[in-house]
């Protein structure tokens, strides 16, 4: 019986592939207990094209955890506004395998009201 984690990394993987066939930029998402991760990939170049996590010492000064809702709101605020700066304005949304609710939306959520379409 395979683990929870290995469930996700294979939902990861089948999303992955969708988007690769779209040959669109993506936004990835990853989540610990403790923190999460954004960043904008654009795979036909192989290069990340921006990155934002609620380790950066912005973040730190602004929040306590990084593991909550509210980081991943400031988190998905600053990673659309950071590819807004790099000509980035639609993308394909990869949430790891998480399920979409929780932070992964919030952040999602949050980069769409900044102006990313996806």
């Amino acid at each position: 019986m395979k683990s929870n984690k290995e469930r996700r990394l294979i939902r990861s993987k089948q999303t992955r592939i969708r988007i690769a066939n779209n040959k669109a930029i993506r936004l990835c998402v990853h989540r610990t207990n403790l923190h999460i991760y954004a960043q904008v990939i654009d795979d036909s170049r192989n290069i990340v094209i921006t990155q934002a996590s609620s380790l950066e010492k912005d973040f730190k000064a602004e929040i306590n955890n990084g593991g909550n809702i509210a980081a991943a709101i400031l988190i998905g605020r600053k990673i659309a506004q950071k590819a807004k700066e790099h000509g980035v304005s639609k993308i394909a949304f990869d949430r790891s395998g998480y399920r979409y609710h929780g932070r992964v939306k919030a952040l999602a959520e949050a980069a769409r009201e900044e102006g990313l379409i996806f």
